[in-house]
């Protein structure tokens, strides 16, 4: 028999502070306030909100990443941005998961964002609560996968396969992250509970598909190649750079 032991989720997250970077959620109120909440940025974007620093926050952060990468294509900058939010939620998630044994509730309501930010101060939840952890299916993918995706195809022409196969590949990026330090911190009952979680995951509904369960190579690509110096990803589905075509896909957002 193995004895797993877990504690109670704390105020501050403060275990996930070990992992850094994408692990890390702060708890809260943000010192660069008010910040519109993810439920706000998955909203319509006819939904007006006077006063708002970022107007259309989804559409400000495809535009700050469109400007950084020099992305010729605003679809590239959408794959992007949409990657890096999707590997925040799946970390925070899974590190918590697989740390306390508790998933705090990642309520879009509860989660502040700061779309001109970046990890981990782009994230501050405004209370904790416990959840189960095997919660994490709902909370991460239900409650935010598919309204981000939904959010990103209104406003911008982009591919279901892109976005969902960006999803699979930021959950296998933070569980290969989380295996990695597990082991080189001897702690192989919280590589174990990671991976049956993310196994599950990348076996279950808008995942399912996505990567190669055996190798976790992804069977889409998310465009990083067509970026200016840019190459492919570890987990790319090519094995070289496919040629370029000199025509540009219109991308603009749908404002």
């Amino acid at each position: 028999m193995v004895l797993l032991l877990f504690v109670d989720l704390d105020p501050d997250l403060a275990a996930l502070d070990a992992l850094g970077g994408f692990f890390v959620l702060r708890t809260g109120v943000p010192p660069r306030g008010p910040l519109p909440t993810l439920a706000r940025a998955y909203a319509s974007p006819e939904v007006d909100h006077p006063g708002e620093v970022y107007g259309d926050p989804m559409i400000f952060r495809v535009r700050k990443v469109a400007e950084g990468l020099r992305a010729p294509e605003p679809r590239i900058a959408v794959s992007v941005a949409q990657q890096a939010l999707a590997a925040r939620l799946w970390s925070v998630a899974l590190g918590a998961a697989a740390f306390y044994g508790w998933l705090p509730d990642l309520d879009p309501e509860l989660l502040c964002w700061d779309p001109d930010g970046s990890a981990p101060d782009d994230l501050w939840l405004s209370e904790v609560r416990a959840l189960p952890a095997s919660a994490i299916g709902t909370v991460v993918r239900d409650g935010h996968l598919d309204p981000l995706e939904a959010a990103l195809r209104s406003r911008y022409r982009v591919s279901r396969g892109l976005l969902r196969g960006n999803a699979g590949s930021a959950l296998a990026g933070a569980w290969r992250q989380l295996d990695r330090w597990a082991r080189a911190h001897g702690r192989p009952d919280l590589a174990d509970r990671a991976r049956v979680l993310a196994v599950g995951l990348l076996g279950g509904p808008g995942l399912a598909g996505t990567l190669d369960p055996r190798t976790l190579r992804r069977r889409s690509c998310c465009l990083y190649y067509r970026l200016p110096g840019g190459g492919l990803c570890g987990d790319c589905c090519f094995d070289r750079p496919p040629e370029r075509t000199t025509g540009r896909r219109g991308t603009t957002p749908r404002s």
